[in-house]
């Protein structure tokens, strides 16, 4: 074994979390694009320069996408079994809402109705918006606990309903996230477009960059003064193999902030997000769309991590029964599993870097309307 199970126990809760990020930066800004589509376009040819900004890269971003749910299966099995049978509805209707995606990409531009691609650019904005409105919703439920518990045979029960997700600190974290995610992409939408596009498009990164941050600034405001945290109070050794009811949990005021007091660097992470959207927005005024992509990138980053940090080591609480919480020390894979999957990752995430990396290079640069019209049999 290359490390004790602890320590790949916290390599793979960091890797997870680069996985989301890498997700949320990478496909975020194709969602965010979808959910502008119906907006800031104004024209068939317009439209088409924001679907064809995306087009060449999109399917590569939705990497990210399906990787995540790879290692959340791999390394936290009992996560994905419980998410996935409890959330099933929300996570089934994040789904349909990615099958418009691909579907309206190839198929709008096949029929000149006007009806015809009016639907379609509805359907990309339904597959935009409606996964990136309710990634932020889950992450609004777990700082609050989700229903959940255990039998004497480790089988999970759901108490609660699809409708009770949406309560409204939830959607109020969706609003975050949605917020983000089309600041993200009105960025480098203005990266890859000229006049009136380029110009809606900052306009674009202004209004959403602001609703995110006060949207942000809410949420967190509610979160420290209204929504009680958990606390580990007792537990084995947690680089031995556990299950998750080997553990005493307690609910507390203030449980969340408790890894921001411990450990002060931690609040580098809400400091990204703010600093992050605060130089995008300054850069993109600025007419520097490139700078602002990066700090755009690094506000999501630190989103995740603040949201991350904070519950650390947990990683679904229960509000049912809180000891049967699912944390990284007790929802994981055997020491073997995260071994062999530590090794593939080494292996092949600097490959798909570097394959991403070229991909972007060689599609590279501004998509005109009269590119559109000069390639209209070959583009989206």
């Amino acid at each position: 074994m290359l490390f004790d199970y602890l320590t790949l126990k916290l390599i793979w809760w960091l890797f997870v979390c680069v996985l989301l990020i890498g997700f949320a930066v990478m496909d975020g800004f194709d969602m965010g694009i979808a959910t502008l589509l119906p907006f800031v376009a104004r024209n068939d040819d317009q439209r088409r320069v924001l679907i064809n900004a995306i087009g060449p890269t999109w399917e590569g971003n939705q990497v990210w996408f399906i990787t995540a749910g790879g290692a959340l299966f791999a390394a936290w099995p009992m996560v994905y079994a419980t998410a996935f049978s409890g959330l099933y509805w929300a996570l089934l209707l994040v789904l349909f809402a990615l099958f418009l995606r691909p579907v309206g990409f190839d198929y709008r531009s096949k029929v000149s109705d006007p009806r015809w691609r009016n639907a379609w650019d509805w359907g990309l904005f339904v597959g935009g918006a409606v996964p990136a409105l309710v990634f932020g919703v889950a992450f609004g439920n777990l700082l609050q606990g989700v229903p959940f518990e255990f039998d004497a045979f480790m089988r999970s029960t759901y108490t609660g309903s699809f409708w009770q997700l949406l309560n409204p600190f939830a959607l109020l974290t969706g609003v975050v996230s949605l917020s983000m995610l089309v600041m993200h992409g009105a960025v480098y939408l203005q990266m890859r477009t000229e006049d009136q596009l380029n110009a809606r498009a900052r306009i674009a990164v202004r209004l959403f960059g602001i609703i995110f941050i006060v949207a942000f600034i809410v949420a967190g405001m509610w979160q420290y003064k209204a929504i009680d945290g958990y606390h580990i109070v007792s537990m084995p050794d947690p680089g031995s193999l556990l299950t998750p009811l080997d553990k005493t949990v307690e609910i507390v005021a203030g449980g969340w902030q408790q890894n921001f007091g411990r450990h002060p660097v931690a609040l580098a992470a809400p400091v990204a997000a703010f600093a992050g959207t605060l130089l995008a927005l300054i850069l993109s005024a600025a007419g520097r769309p490139g700078f602002a992509f990066i700090f755009s990138g690094t506000s999501l980053a630190g989103v995740i991590m603040t949201a991350t940090v904070a519950m650390f080591p947990f990683v679904m609480p229960s509000s049912t029964v809180p000891g049967a919480s699912l944390t990284a020390y007790d929802a994981v894979s055997s020491h073997k599993t995260l071994n062999l999957m530590f090794i593939a990752v080494v292996v092949f995430l600097p490959i798909v870097i570097a394959y991403t990396s070229w991909v972007y290079r060689v599609m590279r640069g501004k998509i005109t309307e009269k590119k559109i019209q000069e390639e209209k049999h070959t583009v989206y």
